[in-house]
């Protein structure tokens, strides 16, 4: 059994190298998706962010509204912050006792700051330019170029990346080369 944590900034291809862990035989834990289930409705995780950010993150109905609680939570650095020390201990609490099952992979953008690392046997983080990242979240997203430039500068440097990984994989080239990066990657920390 492998734990391996794969981060990186929003945009870098995290998925696309989750992808190939998959072909592999990974079982993939996307933090992401888990940290929507910390926010149904009802949930202690919503709960902790209403205290925290107000009650003008919900929609009428009670759910999460995330486009606002984005433009709060990625005003600013210190904001940012609150919404990790907010959130963070919640999804990890879903995604511990996922942990104990053949070869993961943990994709989790914030992988350090929720200290999941500590259970990981390695860590991988996928970097690429600031332009191609911009280009590919305001795609992805469907974002403005001012919204997917505030959500990057709320996200951590490469340095922060390369000091804290143990491997880099880079995606600024072709996707197919960069999907063999990744399938050599993993197959090597297997």
């Amino acid at each position: 059994m492998s734990i391996i944590g794969l981060t990186g900034p929003s945009g870098a291809g995290k998925s696309m190298a989750a992808k190939e862990a998959v072909k592999l035989g990974f079982k993939v834990i996307d933090c992401d998706m888990v940290a929507r289930q910390a926010v149904l409705p009802q949930s202690e995780g919503l709960k902790a962010l209403v205290e925290a950010f107000g009650k003008e993150i919900l929609c009428e109905d009670g759910d999460l509204n995330r486009k606002v609680l984005a433009k709060i939570a990625f005003s600013s650095l210190k904001n940012t912050e609150k919404l990790n020390k907010t959130l963070l201990p919640h999804i990890v609490a879903l995604i511990k006792p996922q942990l104990n099952d053949g070869n993961v992979l943990l994709d989790a953008p914030t992988l350090f700051e929720s200290g999941l690392d500590s259970v990981c046997d390695t860590t991988v983080a996928v970097l690429a330019d600031r332009h191609i990242r911009l280009n590919r979240i305001i795609v992805r997203d469907s974002l403005t170029i001012n919204e997917a430039e505030t959500r990057l500068n709320a996200g951590k440097s490469d340095d922060f990346y390369l000091q804290n990984a143990k491997h880099i994989l880079y995606n600024n080239n072709d996707s197919a080369a960069f999907s063999s990066a990744a399938s050599k990657l993993w197959r090597s920390l297997l």
